[in-house]
Formats: C-alpha cells, sequence, structure tokens
C-alpha cells in the first residue's frame, strides 16, 4: 500500500441545529482497503459517508482525496469517488444502458469513452447481457448492481457503499459481497453497513462509530488479540488480553494474583480457568513456562476470544458481553 492515505478525513464535525450527528471525527483510507463502517442506528454514518462524497458540507473539519481538498477543489476530488447510496438513484423508466450512459454524462465521461465506459463496468458488473432491459424489470439483486456499476462508471479510486446488500436474499448478498472483494483488488471501498458477517467476509479493516464518534478502528487481523479495549484518542485499542486454560491439577484461583502481569483468574461454565494480564507485562510464553514449572498439569492453552459482534455490543451499548471459548 502507499504511504499516502487515499482518504484523509481530519476533524470533522456536523451539526444539525443543536443536534451534533458527528463529533471531531478523523479517518484514514489506504489505497486497495476495504473498510467496514459499522454503527448502530443514528450513530452518524450516513452522515460521515455523505460528507466524504461531497454530498453534505460538514460543520467543521477537512476531507482530502488522492491529494485534492474536496472544498476548495471539489470538482478533482470527487472525480475519484463513486457513491452508491443506500437507496439508489435509478431511473425505472430507462433501460440499463440508457441509465450508465446518463450516469457516465454526469461523470465527465467524453462521449467517445462512453461506450467503453459502459461496457466496463456492465462486465464488472455481471450486468452485461441486462443493457436493453428496463431497471423497473430487474430484480433486486440486478438493481444493486446497476447501482454499483454507476458508482464504478468514471473509474474512481474511492468507492463508496452505504448498505449494498440490504434486502437482498443469501444468494444475492453472497454475489454482491464477491463482487465488492472483486472491487477491492483495483479500488479502495467505503462499505457501510448492519452485517457484521459481511464486513468479516470482505473487509480488512474495521471502523466503529457511536453517538458520531470514532470509537474503534482495528484491522480484522488484529481483533482476536482484542479483549477489554481501552481507549486512546477516543479509540479502542488492545488492553487487557486473556487465556482459557486447563489444568490436571489447578492451583486455588487467588493464587494466580501473584504471577507477574496477572491481574485476575476465574472459571468459566466449562471449567476452563479465565486469566486475564497485561500484555506489557507478561507474555503468553512466561505465563506458561510458570503454568508448567509450578506443576499444575497443562493440558490446554489457547487465547479468549471476542467476535466483532461482542466488540460492537460493548462498544456501542456499554454492556459487558459474556466471551465465547474459541472454537
Amino acid at each position: 500500500m502507499s504511504a499516502h492515505p487515499l482518504v484523509v478525513v481530519d476533524g470533522i464535525s456536523r451539526y444539525f441545529g443543536d443536534l451534533c450527528a458527528i463529533d471531531n471525527l478523523s479517518i484514514e483510507v489506504q489505497r486497495g482497503e476495504i473498510i467496514g463502517f459499522l454503527g448502530p442506528n443514528g450513530a452518524g454514518k450516513s452522515t460521515t459517508m455523505q460528507i466524504i462524497c461531497g454530498a453534505l458540507a460538514p460543520s467543521s473539519g477537512a476531507v482530502n482525496i488522492g491529494g485534492f481538498d474536496l472544498f476548495t477543489e471539489p470538482r478533482a476530488a470527487k472525480n475519484l469517488i463513486g457513491y452508491l447510496p443506500e437507496t439508489p438513484p435509478l431511473y425505472p423508466e430507462l433501460t440499463v444502458d440508457e441509465y450508465l450512459d446518463f450516469t457516465a454524462l454526469l461523470h465527465g465521461v467524453a462521449k467517445a469513452a462512453m461506450r467503453d465506459a459502459r461496457e466496463r463496468v456492465k462486465q464488472r458488473c455481471a450486468i452485461a447481457g441486462s443493457g436493453k432491459r428496463l431497471i423497473r424489470n430487474l430484480s433486486k439483486g440486478y438493481r444493486q448492481r446497476v447501482g454499483i456499476a454507476q458508482a464504478m462508471i468514471h473509474n474512481p479510486q474511492v468507492v463508496v457503499l452505504d448498505e449494498p446488500t440490504e434486502g437482498l436474499d443469501p444468494n444475492q448478498m453472497r454475489e454482491i459481497r464477491a463482487l465488492i472483494q472483486e472491487l477491492g483488488r483495483e479500488h479502495s471501498v467505503i462499505l457501510s453497513t448492519h452485517l457484521l458477517p459481511e464486513v468479516q467476509a470482505v473487509c480488512h479493516r474495521v471502523l466503529i462509530v457511536n453517538e458520531g464518534r470514532l470509537v474503534f478502528d482495528q484491522s480484522l487481523s488484529n481483533i482476536d488479540a482484542i479483549t477489554e479495549g481501552q481507549q486512546q484518542n477516543g479509540v479502542a485499542e488492545p488492553s487487557n488480553k486473556s487465556l482459557r486454560v486447563r489444568l490436571s491439577r489447578p492451583p486455588p484461583l487467588k493464587e494466580w494474583q501473584n504471577i507477574t502481569g496477572v491481574t485476575g483468574a476465574s472459571l468459566d461454565s466449562d471449567q476452563q480457568i479465565l486469566v486475564e494480564y497485561l500484555a506489557e507485562q507478561t507474555t503468553i510464553e512466561q505465563l506458561s513456562a510458570k503454568i508448567v514449572s509450578s506443576g499444575w498439569g497443562l493440558t490446554e492453552l489457547s487465547p479468549n476470544r471476542q467476535t466483532l459482534e461482542e466488540i460492537f455490543v460493548r462498544l456501542t451499548c456499554g454492556e459487558t458481553v459474556e466471551q465465547n471459548s474459541p472454537d
């Protein structure tokens, strides 16, 4: 990936009267990343995406797309963005070809290049055989494909998708997810969705907003390491970690607190010992060596992982959720 982010959102806020919908939010998107943008209803996801796409002005802050300031160089910045809102802006009385030609014209595609652009996105979105069909006669899944095609017609560097699989059946969802993964090979993608499995299936990184603030920013590869997150600059970071341990000769639980870095130990419903520790004070290797040298009969040791759903609930509802045993 490039050292320079493709999208930089710098401290944006947005007020609707006295209501603060977005509160000093900053994010960066690298080239080639697929970002999952999550949050409960009313958290500010759609408002943020509209600001990134230039459809809504922030009350304060700045947005830079590919080196262009969105508010002082809007034409150059918007040429790099493709946007599919939650309700696709389709015209049901047009054929697919007519609609794509119209959107190409809106995006400034030269007439000489329009046919090639249309055929390219039809091929990418698997609607090559639907050019002469009226949009009103397409299934919802195909209409979503047409919506994504219009967002790609001018070959943008960033594709912003707001709930692209909303209302689709499971087969249609799989098709759109495969398309999003395909897009991620050549474009950066910002995907807003309520479907956590969708994020886990296609995204490289997860952002969670709550009450207009960014509360979580982690790559999916790091999520397994997160247990009880702490807040640093408004974003959750790994703090305490935990292990599930099974012993043939377990000591009293209070003895665990005599081990450097261990902050607590408890029994779970499966009679495994849940050991919490500070990663900056000890390591798994040191803990396992201490268990073995103490003669406690170590038979099983594994990380205690939280699911994305548990992290989402904890950060957006303030609830402490019971952590699942690893598979």
